[in-house]
């Protein structure tokens, strides 16, 4: 998907995430290389008017945070080790306002995070789940401050911020 709204979460989780990371990687899995972030919403295109939505509602809730707490795997994707967070009515809320702004804004919405799919996580592993799972367990959760709701462009490469707390 080219356009994603995520999650950028605070560096103290960031760090974290890092390290396990690190552990399924010396587990002989291969790790995501991307900054851990958590996608909320993902669409062919989000464009200025969805975008601009997306600001103005987002200014009105507060950004909760997350406890990623459970190594799992994705519906339909085997090769993934996930870190799962537990979805608490306020992260819903968030993933809600996202989703009630983009509908019949965007094209080729991406079903997975649609409301009653989605399952927010981090991506620590893109191979050998079994190995990584067995490095990782029995996990220590990881508190993550969300600071900022962010779409960005898969494409290109461009971020931009919708909300910060900062």
């Amino acid at each position: 998907m080219p356009h994603v709204v995520r999650f950028r979460l605070d560096d103290d989780a960031v760090a974290a995430l890092e390290a396990l990371r690190g552990t399924a990687l010396e587990a002989g899995a291969d790790p995501e290389p991307d900054r851990p972030q958590v996608t909320v919403a993902a669409a062919g295109t989000i464009q200025g008017p969805a975008r601009d939505a997306l600001v103005a509602d987002l200014r009105l809730i507060s950004l909760p945070t997350l406890w990623l707490a459970a190594l799992s795997s994705l519906p339909g994707d085997d090769e993934h080790l996930v870190l799962a967070a537990v979805t608490d009515p306020e992260v819903l809320a968030v993933h809600s306002v996202v989703h009630d702004v983009l509908a019949g804004r965007v094209r080729s919405p991406h079903v997975a995070h649609l409301p009653g799919s989605w399952l927010p996580h981090c991506v620590l592993a893109r191979s050998r789940p079994p190995a990584a799972f067995a490095a990782l367990h029995p996990v220590v959760p990881v508190r993550a401050r969300i600071v900022a709701v962010e779409l960005h462009d898969t494409r290109t490469g461009s971020t931009d911020t919708l909300r910060s707390t900062t």
